[in-house]
């Protein structure tokens, strides 16, 4: 009998899947018997509901005690996931709140003196609240750490590994993400009961759309013009990865100049202007969102078309969390390299075993080596 068989009503009501993704099959069993766990498991697998749903069936809405924290290493997936609780736990006594900075600190130990079941949050202003006391680790008997690879490298390392090792010692650990490091599975062993290991690989994955791995080569002062040029292409939803928010910054001043489709995102933003950001793009109303990989680590936006590396990543691990974010839930999508001639040896490392496709980009027209046009510029 699987997991979602033996689930309680009132969240069988809720769940209604036809079927569970290779991460819930292989993690829920392993979570539920308190086992500690690193899962990797490819971006866009369903991690999140790997880890929320043996919670909910673990926890005790009605006990005043905050029993579980989740820790990310963005305020957005903090957000995306707060509201995936939200929506699940309507109708029963489980509550959860939202830690994180760039939000008013006095309303968030307001909530906590409430006692909530789960908390969710960033390291910096957890770590705050612990040191102050406002937060009670030695209640928490789960923590989970989504996108582990970011919140165990060596920014958030020894702030995560002290508040881990404040909570209660028959703590349950799970440490999620797309990528994990031999790096990571040591730093992780050190606060961690002979946990279990769980992969999955993208050929696990059932009905996996198809994803195109392409790339435009182009002087590095066109990117800015190339990009330009996308974004009013009919039919595009993308995501723009860029590798430092000041380069970011000169491109959306560009962009914003010129009247281009586009958004921005990074971390010197607060809570409400990403919102906004995010909310805007989802319907919509800019048709590519740039961003640095911390502001859009984690994003779960669906529909995207495309993923662009503006700038060509630095290791394998970010090319990889990049290009998840599209080909989805068996759609198709395109990973498309501005690469300019720099780069070329960086990308090939970093595509090495993938087929890649070179585009060209013409008289606002993508198109393959053939010349056959695949996207065509809609502004007059």
């Amino acid at each position: 009998m699987s997991f979602l068989e033996k689930m309680d009503d009132v969240f069988k009501e809720k769940w209604k899947f036809d079927y569970e993704m290779p991460i819930q099959t292989k993690m829920i069993p392993e979570m539920l018997t308190g086992k500690d766990i690193v899962a990797e498991s490819p971006t866009g697998s369903g991690k999140t509901l790997a880890f929320v749903l043996p919670i909910l069936q673990m926890v005790e809405g009605d006990k005043k005690q905050t029993q579980v924290l989740i820790m990310t290493p963005s305020q957005e997936l903090s957000m995306q996931i707060v509201n995936v609780i939200r929506e699940w736990v309507e109708g029963t006594s489980i509550t959860v709140t939202q830690l994180i900075g760039g939000a008013n600190m006095q309303r968030q130990i307001e909530k906590l003196k409430k006692k909530p079941t789960i908390v969710v949050g960033t390291p910096g202003r957890l770590a705050e609240l612990v040191k102050t006391k406002k937060l009670k680790m030695y209640d928490i008997r789960q923590i989970i750490l989504d996108e582990g690879d970011q919140l165990l490298a060596k920014d958030h390392r020894v702030s995560v590994k002290n508040m881990i090792e404040a909570a209660n010692p028959e703590r349950q650990v799970t440490v999620l993400s797309a990528t994990i490091t031999e790096e990571i599975e040591v730093v992780a062993s050190k606060f961690m009961k002979d946990p279990v290991r769980i992969q999955v690989s993208a050929q696990d994955m059932p009905k996996s759309g198809k994803v195109i791995h392409s790339f435009v080569k182009t002087d590095v002062r066109d990117k800015t013009d190339v990009l330009r040029g996308i974004s009013h292409l009919k039919g595009i939803r993308a995501l723009a990865f860029i590798n430092n928010v000041d380069q970011l910054r000169m491109k959306e001043m560009k962009l914003k100049y010129s009247d281009a489709p586009i958004a921005v995102m990074h971390s010197d933003m607060n809570k409400f202007e990403r919102q906004q950001t995010l909310d805007d793009f989802r319907k919509g109303k800019t048709r590519v969102l740039i961003a640095t990989d911390l502001a859009a680590r984690g994003l779960d936006i669906d529909g995207l078309t495309h993923v662009i590396h503006v700038d060509v990543p630095h290791t394998v691990e970010q090319y990889l969390h990049r290009s998840g974010r599209t080909g989805r839930a068996g759609q198709d999508g395109e990973v498309l390299t501005l690469l300019s001639y720099a780069e070329e040896r960086d990308y090939r490392k970093l595509t090495k075993g993938i087929k890649t496709l070179q585009k060209t980009w013409y008289k606002g027209h993508l198109q393959e080596g053939n010349s056959k046009t695949v996207g065509t510029n809609n502004k007059k």
